[in-house]
């Protein structure tokens, strides 16, 4: 798995520090990891963006991104209104196969959910991963909604002939309620696809070096973890 694409089920679902744990727990496992954000919006130029986050809280990895726009939106629509060239797909499957030469792992990040625009042709994450042959992780928040954005996104995929690498929750609650518990048996149906971990809410906020440690439990050992799903499911599902 040289490149993993990794698209959210919609905005702020923790598709960033979803991306930081998958990177922490390959570079505990001893692989080299970049980090690939695809189209940066609502970040100026001297500001922060996700692969730099991505960085400050999993380690050594090399962070890129291709453009960056001012403004939180789509990012084709971002990019029309600061009169700024757009991202192609073909551009994003490029940079991430050079970086593939060189390191272990490649994460793409996308912006918001799978189908969110880069251009005015209407290229999106998905015809990047389907230029990469890569494999497509979902991240999905864990209560009401989740399992009819998580069940689109997942058909979505297989209609551009990608299938799902898995599932992760995003953010899952200290105090889970009736429908996170039993979300956490009804994402891997309603995705065909399997559960492969839980990140705690508030993982963010955590020191690097605490975030370092504590991501591998966070993520099942197809993602370099030692998250046991069938023990989460019994304890935390309904």
């Amino acid at each position: 798995m040289p490149v993993l694409v990794i698209t959210g089920t919609g905005t702020e679902v923790g598709k960033t520090v979803t991306t930081a744990a998958v990177a922490a727990a390959a570079l505990s496992a001893g692989h080299s990891v970049a980090v690939l954000k695809a189209a940066q919006t609502g970040v100026q130029p001297d500001e922060r963006g996700d692969a730099d986050e991505v960085a400050r809280l999993a380690g050594a990895v090399t962070a890129a991104e291709l453009a960056r726009y001012p403004e939180p939106l789509a990012p084709g629509t971002a990019a029309r209104r600061a009169g700024m060239a757009p991202v192609h797909p073909q551009e994003v499957a490029d940079r991430a196969a050079e970086l593939a030469t060189v390191h272990d792992l490649v994460l793409v990040e996308g912006a918001g959910g799978l189908l969110v625009r880069f251009d005015a042709a209407g290229g999106t994450l998905a015809d990047a991963a389907r230029m990469l042959d890569a494999p497509v992780l979902i991240v999905a928040p864990a209560g009401l909604g989740t399992l009819n954005a998580t069940e689109l996104t997942a058909r979505e995929l297989r209609r551009h002939g990608l299938e799902p690498a898995g599932v992760v929750i995003g953010s899952w609650p200290q105090h889970p309620g009736l429908a996170d518990r039993c979300n956490v048996s009804d994402l891997p149906e309603v995705a065909a696809a399997p559960l492969l971990g839980a990140v705690p809410a508030g993982a963010g906020s955590l020191a690097p070096t605490g975030f370092r440690s504590q991501a591998p439990g966070w993520l099942a050992p197809r993602l370099n973890g030692t998250w046991d799903g069938e023990a989460f499911q019994k304890r935390e599902g309904a």
